[in-house]
């Protein structure tokens, strides 16, 4: 065997081991730091689970918005790690995930209650779900018409890749929005617009509009909702209303992950849902999942 023939044998076989500890380094940096994308419902609370679980774990967490639609479709293209999504995954995304080699697994780590934000000035403290679809629908178009004053109503929604924007379609809205709408970036953008809109409304997840002492925000107020005529009109932010489902906008919180999730991101979504975690989701402005969502999560055999 020539020497040159020897040579190449050895040039390969390192060629080959520094392959291997290159993926073994991938894998061990992919341990340590986790993509999370998609609800801005979520953004929030996820950053603020995510800054306490980094303080006890050598780990990095970078988390961005977009909304759930961006959040499931980097999923779908394994483009991240978790998917935060304020809605289940439709049939048609979980299909185009498994035919792309993703297997998702859904995670409810939180509920939120939707609020239907108005400026502080406006005299309407109530609505009843019919009155939203109305209103959103275009078929409602003047504050009078539900109590208020003589007023074009302005309304302020998501984008269409927002999970709150379909959620809101399909549970309350039941039908097309109107294209009068105003679509926003960001539920942020929703809360600023309404503040500086007497005639404006819009629909927000709670933590987005009440400090850290429980108090809304200023310049806006967030309406009683009454399930109907019959029903009595309730505030979502008494927690107890919520966790009640008296209140009646109440929507599970979600994480996706591509298969039973492990290592570290398995170990923030057991942190997120400890003791410690769940009182920082209500800290948060957010509510603690129920027994009956742990039992759906526990069914799914991700803490074995």
């Amino acid at each position: 065997m020539s020497i040159r023939f020897i040579s190449l044998i050895k040039i390969t076989t390192l060629f080959l081991l520094l392959v291997m500890l290159a993926g073994c380094a991938r894998r061990e940096a992919s341990d340590a730091f986790i993509q999370i994308k998609g609800s801005d419902t979520e953004v929030n609370l996820v950053q603020r689970l995510a800054e306490e679980f980094m303080k006890d774990h050598q780990i990095y967490i970078a988390i961005t918005g977009g909304g759930s639609g961006t959040g499931i479709a980097s999923l779908i293209n394994k483009q991240t790690d978790i998917a935060n999504s304020s809605r289940a995954m439709k049939d048609e995304e979980i299909k185009l995930a498994k035919d792309n080699g993703v297997d998702p697994v859904a995670i409810v780590f939180a509920l939120d209650g939707l609020a239907l934000i108005v400026h502080e000035s406006l005299p309407v403290e109530s609505l009843t779900l019919d009155e939203i679809s109305q209103i959103y629908r275009g078929e409602v178009t003047n504050w009078k018409e539900v109590g208020g004053p003589d007023l074009g109503i302005s309304m302020y929604g998501r984008q269409s890749n927002s999970g709150t924007y379909i959620y809101l379609r399909d549970n309350v809205i039941k039908g097309d929005y109107s294209p009068k709408v105003r679509s926003m970036n960001g539920t942020a953008q929703i809360v600023e617009a309404v503040r500086k809109d007497k005639a404006g409304i819009g629909y927000v997840g709670i933590g987005y509009i009440i400090d850290d002492k429980g108090n809304t925000l200023s310049g806006i107020k967030s309406l009683e909702i009454a399930k109907d005529i019959n029903s009595p009109f309730v505030s979502p932010l008494d927690p107890e209303n919520v966790k009640s489902g008296l209140y009646p906008i109440v929507r599970p919180l979600y994480q996706y992950t591509d298969g039973k999730p492990k290592g570290n991101i398995l170990n923030l979504i057991l942190f997120e849902l400890s003791d410690r975690g769940q009182d920082l989701v209500m800290k948060e402005g957010y509510y603690p999942v129920t027994s009956e969502y742990m039992e759906i999560n526990e069914s799914l055999g991700i803490f074995e």
